[in-house]
């Protein structure tokens, strides 16, 4: 039987007995091979963590933790990379990657399902009392962000973020709630763009007037109870 040619890895080498392959020639190339493993090994990751809980492999409260973390990670790494990598999903059909469930979680939601479609049952050490308190509070926030002109996706991302966990915290809230997923969409919308992304005048004068319909439907559900 005719011999193998060996292998061996080191660093960004690969050796055959027939010469070198260079994986990548200096540390521009490196960092670029390595973020691109990475991205791989986060979207992959995202799906298997997805059919878990899909399955119920695990339970909500450890699949929302791990998700979040997950979507923090992709966000920073492609950032860093959209230069190379512009489009995620051109990225993913080139490895062949069959992720479809990471594309929605990484891509489209970036929100874990248990917030997306509140299915977390509340704790009970976590009182209603404070999630209406965070609700009011970051609502006004949100509001207060736009009349002082910070439309910014970093700036208004983490604020609508915030205003949906907190409206998760009220248990007596429907799973529909009109103005809860009025604030999802908007997030789910400014998330896929990049994050010095800004609002136009029209998106601003949109998103003020459907937080302040939320707002006075969210104060008028209050007083019905």
């Amino acid at each position: 039987m005719q011999n193998q040619p060996s292998v061996r890895r080191d660093g960004g080498t690969s050796t055959l007995s027939q010469g070198e392959i260079k994986l990548w020639s200096n540390k521009k190339d490196q960092a670029q091979y390595e973020s691109y493993a990475d991205l791989y090994a986060i979207i992959k990751t995202t799906e298997k963590l997805e059919r878990a809980f899909v399955r119920d492999a695990i339970n909500a409260e450890q699949y929302e933790e791990a998700c979040g973390r997950l979507i923090g990670q992709f966000k920073v790494l492609w950032a860093s990379m959209k230069d190379t990598v512009p489009n995620v999903e051109k990225f993913m059909s080139d490895y062949n990657m069959q992720c479809p469930m990471a594309a929605t979680r990484l891509l489209h939601s970036g929100l874990p399902a248990t917030v997306e479609h509140r299915t977390k049952q509340n704790r009970t050490n976590d009182p209603e009392a404070l999630g209406v308190a965070e609700t009011v509070q970051h609502f006004i926030t949100a509001m207060d962000s736009l009349k002082l002109n910070l439309a910014a996706v970093d700036q208004i991302c983490p604020i609508l973020l915030d205003l949906i966990n907190s409206m998760d915290k009220i248990a007596t809230l429907p799973p529909d709630f009109p103005p809860r997923e009025k604030v999802r969409v908007w997030y789910s919308k400014m998330y896929q763009k990049p994050a010095n992304y800004e609002l136009p005048e029209e998106d601003v004068r949109q998103l003020m007037y459907e937080l302040e319909a939320s707002y006075n439907t969210f104060l008028a559900t209050l007083r019905k109870k």
